[in-house]
């Protein structure tokens, strides 16, 4: 199973993800992170990825030129101008166009509210989405 996870800045929520992945999935994922630069991607991969791209070239190239199971990070991974303005339009549609499931983190941001999301916390946002992924993971290894 491969997993891409995106964040941006000093990748705080990325490491998160990556940890509580590398927990619960141990080494039977491929985890690669994609930093919008170079700090993200190598506090990323510090925490636990596999390997690391970073910057708006390099991340829309692994977008459009490889295939993920799953892709993690926060809702502003698919907002121009998400993540501070770390999310160009180009890395926002190359997002967006990927062929997998994506698991949005919904943080209050941007101006953004999703209905129907309750208000939790990251580590319960994590919780559902790992329990997805274990799934997942067992939809794949049947095949």
């Amino acid at each position: 199973m491969v997993i891409a996870v995106i964040d941006g800045q000093g990748a705080g929520l990325g490491q998160t993800v990556i940890k509580r992945i590398r927990k619960e999935l141990s080494n039977n994922v491929l985890i690669i992170a994609l930093g919008t630069n170079d700090t993200a991607a190598q506090n990323m991969l510090r925490a636990g990825a596999n390997k690391a791209y970073s910057g708006e070239k390099e991340l829309c190239n692994f977008c459009r030129s490889h295939a993920v199971d799953a892709l993690v990070g926060p809702i502003g991974i698919i907002c121009s101008g998400g993540i501070m303005g770390e999310i160009t339009t180009p890395i926002g549609q190359a997002v967006f166009e990927m062929n997998c499931v994506k698991y949005l983190i919904p943080l209050k941001k941007h101006g953004i509210y999703i209905p129907g999301t309750r208000n939790m916390e990251i580590r319960e946002f994590l919780e559902e989405i790992v329990t997805e992924l274990k799934e997942q993971y067992k939809i794949i290894i049947k095949k």
